[in-house]
């Protein structure tokens, strides 16, 4: 799940968006999936500006979640308001420093990095992060790895928004390349579901808890939204399959319906 916003009880998000209800919405979606889910991965934009009393709102939502979760920051987060809300996640560390960890308790190795530029709109994950990143996939060279990052190191041909876009994603892709290991790298930041080869390997955004970008890949388009409905990803993971991703569409949708009757015959 990604770019939920939240923002303070009773304001919208640019005057339209229930970011909140959002973000309940799909968690109550997630609680009604038939598989089992064994880890959730919010990647960034948790709240809407960096405020206290925005994450203490985020958290009470996130209580409700009977389910493992790890935060990311975005853009829009502050990192000593994220920690100071979630004392207990340890793994966000200390001070203002950037916060990336690994989670090593899957099948699945997860890497989560930091690309929050302060005051900024693009993103940036810096040379100590970098070495960082190149150290932990060099030492298990055979696990199978996804990493995430929020702003997405690809162009998405959605101009505004690939101009805030990774600056360091040329140095980023050269270390993603030289470890096949990496069997997915994922973001947030684009409010839409994209999938693209990169780095030898497949990159790909989600959609938003909450409103999605317009879909317009002129390069002098305007920065605008779109009320479509709010969504997340679900990845799943075999080492025989690799990583498979469904995009899950939140909302009361009608069905399912069966294909074939009680007697196994079609239903036409």
């Amino acid at each position: 799940m990604t770019d939920m916003h939240i923002k303070d009880k009773g304001l919208l998000a640019y005057q339209k968006v229930d970011t909140s209800a959002a973000l309940e919405a799909a968690l109550a979606h997630l609680e009604r999936q038939s598989c089992k889910i064994d880890v959730v991965l919010f990647t960034g934009d948790l709240v809407d500006s960096g405020r206290a009393s925005e994450y203490a709102r985020l958290r009470v939502h996130l209580e409700a979640l009977n389910t493992p979760f790890f935060l990311m920051p975005g853009n829009h987060d502050d990192r000593t308001a994220l920690r100071a809300a979630f004392p207990d996640h340890t793994y966000l560390g200390h001070e203002d420093e950037p916060v990336y960890y690994t989670i090593e308790q899957y099948p699945l190795r997860i890497i989560a990095l930091d690309s929050l530029m302060p005051g900024r709109g693009e993103g940036q994950l810096g040379t100590l992060q970098l070495n960082w990143l190149a150290e932990r996939l060099a030492e298990q060279p055979n696990r199978p790895t996804l990493v995430a990052v929020h702003h997405p190191p690809f162009p998405t041909f959605i101009g505004h928004m690939d101009r805030l876009g990774l600056t360091d994603s040329a140095t980023f892709e050269d270390i993603i390349t030289r470890h096949k290991q990496v069997e997915r790298v994922i973001s947030g930041h684009i409010h839409r579901p994209i999938f693209t080869r990169w780095a030898g390997g497949i990159a790909s955004t989600a959609p938003s808890t909450a409103h999605q970008v317009a879909l317009d890949l002129r390069a002098d388009a305007s920065s605008a939204f779109m009320l479509e409905p709010a969504g997340y990803q679900l990845h799943h993971f075999t080492r025989a399959t690799g990583v498979t991703t469904h995009t899950a569409l939140v909302g009361n949708w009608p069905g399912p319906f069966p294909f074939f009757d009680s007697e196994g015959r079609l239903i036409e």
